[in-house]
């Protein structure tokens, strides 16, 4: 089961996509301290919990690690949404729900990706 990120796992994740190239915590952090006050080792830690949890990949630069994300946002998000789905007893009424609570915008999004996604089949 995947699970949501913490708000500063979350706003990590958000620089890093934003990014789009790879990063160290040097990097994140003084784009973090922006914004508010945080220590390195703060970061560095959320960093490895991130890698931990398979979110970054990591590799060795000098005596500091480089990070980039594994995925896409809109992959990662598209994972949360299907574990939501698969633990929520009842697909089919879940589904429902979730269509009821569209906004037009978001139903003319899912209709444009119905059209672009070929139907399986029922396939999984």
């Amino acid at each position: 089961m995947l699970r949501g990120l913490g708000e500063l796992e979350s706003t990590i994740m958000d620089r890093m996509w934003a990014r789009r190239r790879p990063a160290s915590v040097r990097d994140v952090l003084e784009d973090l301290r922006q914004e508010r006050t945080i220590a390195y080792t703060t970061v560095m830690t959320v960093m490895d919990k991130l890698h931990t949890k398979g979110l970054l990949r990591r590799r060795p630069v000098g005596r500091a690690y480089v990070y980039e994300p594994i995925a896409s946002k809109e992959a990662y998000t598209a994972d949360l949404m299907r574990s939501a789905l698969a633990d929520s007893g009842n697909q089919a009424a879940t589904l429902v729900h979730f269509l009821e609570r569209l906004t037009a915008e978001e139903a003319a999004a899912l209709e444009a990706a119905l059209q672009v996604f070929p139907h399986r089949g029922g396939q999984a």
